[in-house]
């Protein structure tokens, strides 16, 4: 399945990837060292997601799942 991350305001795509989960995919693009600042991700489940050194000024996080 394709995740796009999409900016809060613009809808821009952030960054995309053919994969399982939207976690995965968040996990893929702060590797790789994407800007994911303002990215919309509201509700999205990243519980155990490894985020060290990610980039999310501004994103919307309300009633992701951080936990782990």
């Amino acid at each position: 399945m394709l995740f796009e991350i999409k900016h809060r305001f613009s809808g821009s795509v952030l960054f995309s990837l053919e994969t399982e989960s939207l976690k995965l995919c968040v996990e893929a693009a702060v590797k790789g060292g994407a800007d994911l600042g303002g990215a919309y991700l509201r509700g999205a489940y990243l519980g155990g997601a490894d985020l060290g050194g990610a980039y999310l000024r501004g994103a919307y996080l309300r009633g992701a799942d951080l936990g782990g």
